[in-house]
């Protein structure tokens, strides 16, 4: 004896999830648009509301819903800025620092190898605030950059020679105290010139990073990796020949905190483990004149 025909199947909480993200796509469902209640949609879909609660927790995590709470539906978030293509860190960094400084009060902070990038890229919105397009009341600048009294990582003797090593680890510290000397000395003048409140701090890793990293206001982070390359460099009287990386050609890869949840948590992790390491350092950088 055959039963009558079986109830349709209920949806699963994936396949919810793409029926609501289609109609995102179409436009059914526009940035700011309320989603119905949860319980408006397990009766649509015909389903509980735990499958409707994993639907719209895989919404959010894809950074489409905004608004998330208890108390009342969630709205379709507004279009995520578009990423671009990683660039290199002197084309790239630039226009970012020049964003981050349009805030009333700049926090930026930095764990790089030596400060040349940095010194070149703040000079642009340092222009835009002596022509008085931007003006900040606050700046505050926070530096990581290797100790002078480690066995460097890059850069290094090609040859494996021993004095070699020495005169690029001495060319090495003198190029990374200049460099911050310039960086510190530029942003103090505006103390004077504008009246900013500018603290710029450098303190001392006790390794060298494998990798760029510079944190905007709290909302942007930008990590670059750093690639080695075999070149030579002429110092004093003769030529080092050494391993080292060209950190403005590293490509740089942009996470914004108003992108979705993944970049935002990078954001907040990134900074989570700059705060503690630059409070377990403690000490700030002696630069050497």
């Amino acid at each position: 004896m055959n039963g009558g025909p079986s109830a349709p199947r209920a949806p699963s909480a994936q396949e919810i999830a793409e029926s609501l993200r289609e109609r995102i796509r179409t436009g059914d469902l526009k940035p700011g648009d309320r989603l119905p209640t949860q319980a408006e949609l397990a009766d649509e879909f015909g389903v509980e509301r735990g499958a409707v609660r994993q639907a719209l927790r895989a919404l959010q995590d894809g950074g489409l819903l905004s608004n998330v709470s208890k108390g009342s539906p969630p709205r379709i978030a507004e279009a995520a800025p578009v990423r671009e293509e990683p660039q290199p860190t002197l084309v790239g960094l630039a226009p970012r620092l020049t964003d981050a400084f349009a805030a009333r009060r700049v926090r930026i902070d930095v764990v790089c190898h030596t400060a040349e990038t940095l010194m070149v890229a703040l000079s642009e919105p340092m222009r835009l605030i002596h022509e008085g397009r931007l003006r900040p009341e606050a700046i505050e600048l926070r530096v990581l950059v290797p100790s002078r009294d480690i066995t460097l990582a890059f850069p290094v003797s090609a040859t494996g020679d021993g004095e070699e090593d020495a005169v690029i680890h001495r060319r090495w510290t003198q190029m990374r105290d200049a460099q911050a000397q310039v960086l510190r000395h530029n942003l103090m003048s505006l103390r004077a010139t504008h009246g900013i409140d500018v603290r710029v701090t450098f303190r001392a890793l006790p390794f060298t990073p494998p990798v760029k990293l510079y944190l905007l206001d709290g909302e942007e982070a930008l990590l670059g990796y750093y690639t080695l390359t075999r070149r030579e460099e002429g110092w004093g009287d003769g030529t080092l020949d050494m391993f080292d990386a060209l950190g403005s050609k590293s490509l740089l890869f942009s996470f914004v905190k108003s992108a979705g949840r993944r970049d935002a948590v990078f954001v907040a992790e990134s900074q989570k483990w700059f705060d503690a390491l630059w409070e377990t350092i403690s000490t700030d950088l002696s630069l050497s004149a």
